[in-house]
């Protein structure tokens, strides 16, 4: 008896090695598409406008199967929701400018209008955008929605020229499971490109010398890239210095002298979007000491301080696993909320219910909570060093003498720590979040709390927590 062939087995060997490969090819990767609005308001208002959809040069960086965000990071959070389904297709938290600005006092009084992009993988069919924000609760809520279709016409797909070579400094994979560093330079000119350089490399190197970057270094792919500026240097109001830099980096944001950011959205998105990147370092070309760092926004340094590699890890910790500012004597331009909620960043703690400390798994045994420290030692002596910094910068000091006084504050600091019974422990210690009452950090050291050079062991997890979110499946 002849056995009967099936439909598949009759089809020539040819046909048959086609069809598999096309069922194993992978689908391909999309274009990164990018949403630029203007966020307008103040202390009590929000508006919200579409500026622009651009289709940006490289394809999509992330991980495939990492397209929902489950860390719970960022003050405000978005979705690209399937139009006709309604299905949430990608999902990021982030934090921004705005929602900085929103806490000074010049929010209570005057409205400004900020440039905020949303970066995303290109759909395929009509999507609607749906931010969120948290509330006072810390729960997040929409606040406003958009629709896009990415067959719109006036989609931006224009091609432009990169503003300089994008630099490999370290490859370690495929985007697609490696997080991918983006090093910007502001503030070098055409003759500086190999400063820049060295300068970015150096940096790096300092970051992956600090756990658990240290560990996790196989993990990251970093690259370069620095426009080149018609001047050396960026602005800096307090000191009369003002640059047309590239990504327009510039001290003093909201009247905090050291504070760098850029408030030059397009400028900044219109030179990264030729390097692949989930996180931006902007590397400033200065020797004053200063940086920035926003959750899922960009990071900034001042290459040449004394200080540069303790503030390039700790500005990247703010951006890169969203950690809170531990200290609690330095100035800075926001004002206190007016009711105690539980953070959302990971590290610090209003301590509502010590039962249930979000860290109590990696508590020391033995240590109290809340874990008493001398606080009132260390916050007159840190008071007495700020106000020895106002004068310095009033009296326009050489930054040598700067540097001195901060090297002078770290190693009072350390001693006045050696002291501490619990000075190794993890508990919950009182003064974080630039409050001296109310709420708590992890240990009594850590890098997001003085010019240590090391991270709390929460502030490890932290971050260990997001480099698992991008490369693993």
């Amino acid at each position: 008896m002849i056995k009967k062939l099936s439909s598949v087995a009759r089809l020539p060997l040819f046909v048959l090695a086609f069809a598999a490969c096309a069922l194993a090819a992978p689908t391909p990767t999309p274009r990164t598409m990018r949403l630029d609005y203007y966020h307008t308001g103040n202390v009590s208002r929000e508006l919200f406008s579409l500026d622009r959809v651009v289709l940006e040069p490289l394809p999509w960086a992330g991980n495939p199967s990492r397209m929902i965000d489950d860390t719970n990071l960022g003050k405000y959070f978005f979705e690209v929701r399937d139009a006709a389904t309604d299905r949430v297709l990608y999902s990021r938290g982030f934090s921004s400018i705005y929602g900085e600005w929103e806490t000074t006092d010049e929010a209570r009084h005057a409205n400004r209008t900020f440039s905020e992009s949303l970066r995303f993988p290109a759909p395929t069919a009509p999507v609607k955008i749906v931010l969120k924000k948290r509330d006072a609760r810390n729960v997040f809520q929409t606040i406003w929605t958009t629709t896009l279709d990415p067959k719109d016409i006036f989609i931006d797909r224009s091609q432009s020229v990169p503003p300089a070579r994008l630099i490999p400094i370290q490859r370690a994979g495929d985007s697609a499971t490696k997080v991918d560093v983006l090093l910007l330079g502001d503030g070098y000119t055409a003759a500086e490109q190999s400063k820049f350089e060295r300068d970015a490399r150096r940096l790096i190197e300092v970051l992956f010398s600090v756990s658990p970057f240290k560990e996790r270094r196989g993990d990251f792919n970093v690259w370069g890239l620095a426009p080149a500026a018609s001047e050396s240097g960026v602005s800096r109001p307090s000191g009369g210095v003002y640059r047309d830099s590239p990504v327009g980096a510039s001290y003093d944001a909201f009247g905090t002298e050291r504070y760098m950011l850029t408030f030059d959205n397009r400028a900044f998105r219109k030179a990264a979007q030729f390097a692949p990147y989930e996180f931006v370092e902007i590397i400033a070309n200065s020797r004053t000491y200063g940086g920035g760092g926003i959750h899922n926004l960009y990071s900034t340094v001042a290459a040449d301080s004394e200080w540069a590699d303790y503030v390039f890890v700790h500005e990247f910790g703010h951006q890169f696993a969203g950690l809170a500012d531990e200290y609690f004597t330095s100035q800075v331009a926001y004002l206190p909320p007016a009711e105690r909620v539980e953070p959302w960043e990971p590290n610090a703690t209003a301590l509502l219910d010590p039962a249930n400390l979000k860290w109590k798994d990696l508590v020391t045994p033995g240590t109290p909570i809340p874990t008493p420290w001398d606080e009132t030692a260390y916050e007159k002596y840190s008071r007495d060093t700020q106000a020895r910094r106002a004068r310095l910068r009033a009296e326009k000091r050489p930054e040598d003498e700067m540097n001195r006084l901060f090297r002078e504050d770290l190693a009072s600091q350390s001693q006045l720590f050696a002291r501490e019974k619990y000075r190794d422990a993890v508990g919950a210690f009182e003064g974080a979040n630039y409050e001296a009452r109310g709420y708590y950090r992890p240990q009594l050291d850590c890098i997001m709390f003085s010019r240590t050079m090391r991270f709390c062991a929460v502030c490890r997890r932290a971050v260990s927590r997001v480099i698992d979110f991008y490369t693993r499946g």
